[in-house]
């Protein structure tokens, strides 16, 4: 089956957003559809894809899908990840080379979003794979964004982190 860019783009962003794998896969490999083909709004797949769906995710990343795609805002889907609290689905993300340290146009990581969004499992994951030093573009670090908003075992976390990577950094 061929299918105009706009139309293939349409369908498997439509089929990634409802987690339908199979539609997907079919997408993918029967249609030969790139995983980065845009819809008629400018997103590809990764963009939209249902966040809790690991299976969909994996299954665009293993065909090429750039994991470090930015929409307009700078938002990433490892941002995305973050903000929705689907742990797996950044994992697999990282897996694939997503970065943790891409900000958005708020200079945000996907560590600040966590935490602003209190998914603390997030922010454990990332708190070793995150730039800590990082400043939003209100002046925020992570640290900063947890000490507003989160309780001291968190906070801790994070401190004990950001010291680990400095005596680490200050070794090499």
């Amino acid at each position: 089956m061929v299918l105009s860019e706009n139309d293939a783009g349409k369908n498997l962003t439509a089929a990634a957003a409802k987690g339908n794998v199979a539609e997907v896969r079919r997408m993918l490999e029967e249609c030969r559809v790139h995983p980065d083909t845009v819809n008629e709004f400018g997103k590809t797949a990764l963009q939209v894809m249902m966040m809790g769906n690991t299976n969909v995710a994996c299954l665009l990343l293993e065909n090429g899908a750039d994991p470090n795609i930015q929409d307009c805002f700078g938002v990433t889907p490892a941002h995305d990840a973050a903000r929705t609290g689907f742990l797996d689905t950044l994992r697999a993300l990282v897996l694939y080379g997503a970065s943790v340290n891409v900000p958005d146009q708020s200079g945000a990581l996907p560590i600040h979003i966590a935490i602003r969004e209190g998914h603390m499992d997030v922010v454990e994951y990332l708190a070793p794979r995150s730039n800590l030093g990082h400043h939003d573009t209100s002046g925020d670090t992570a640290l900063d964004v947890a000490r507003a908003t989160c309780p001291p075992d968190v906070v801790e976390l994070l401190e004990r982190q950001l010291e680990y990577s400095t005596m680490y950094q200050s070794s090499q």
